[in-house]
This record gives C-alpha cells, sequence and structure tokens, in this order.
C-alpha cells in the first residue's frame, strides 16, 4: 500500500480551465476512477455514457485526459451492514496527456 506522501493531487478541469475538485491517489488512473464514480450514474455498464475527464497533476503543467463513466451495481450479498443495497462503480480509458502553456 502507497504511503501518504506516495499520493499525489489532480484537479479535476472543466472545459473553460476551472478546476472544480481535487483527487489524489498514487497514479492518475486512481484519481480518474475517484472522478468518475462522481459521475451521474447508468442503470448498467452497458448503459453508460463516458464523458471527459481532464485531471491536472498538481505543480505541473501535464493534463491527464480520460473517458470516464459510471454505473449503479447491486452490493454484495456478503456487504458489511452499513452499505447500501445499490453502490456505484465506475470505469476510466485514457486518452492522453496533455500540456499546458501556463497555470
Amino acid at each position: 500500500m502507497a504511503r501518504d506522501n506516495d499520493k499525489r493531487n489532480f484537479a479535476l478541469r472543466t472545459d473553460n480551465g476551472e478546476e472544480t475538485s481535487v483527487f489524489s491517489g498514487g497514479t492518475p488512473r486512481q484519481a480518474a476512477l475517484k472522478a468518475a464514480r462522481r459521475l451521474d450514474p447508468a442503470p448498467s455498464e452497458d448503459d453508460a455514457d463516458p464523458q471527459k475527464l481532464r485531471l491536472r497533476e498538481k505543480g505541473t503543467h501535464k493534463v491527464h485526459v480520460y473517458e470516464g463513466w459510471a454505473w449503479e451495481e447491486e452490493a454484495p450479498d456478503d456487504k458489511p451492514d452499513w452499505m447500501p443495497g445499490d453502490i456505484t462503480k465506475g470505469n476510466v480509458s485514457k486518452q492522453g496527456v496533455e500540456h499546458l502553456d501556463e497555470i
């Protein structure tokens, strides 16, 4: 498991360059998966509509671009008591890396 100092912060960017949320993870994909779970979930993975996620790595000019989607799924039978009956799952597909001229 990664230590806290191995975590990096990634800011979710809108189309106009505004940074609305920050997600942390050891890799850009971990942060993108967290961001994807915040999307409006579809009833199933097959019905999910991919949306573009742009995550700027804090302290750099790199923007990691992903397509992300989310869907609802029934929780497993061995779920803990506090877990709801339906859970939101997400997935991402990396599209590339962009470099900003300025931050």
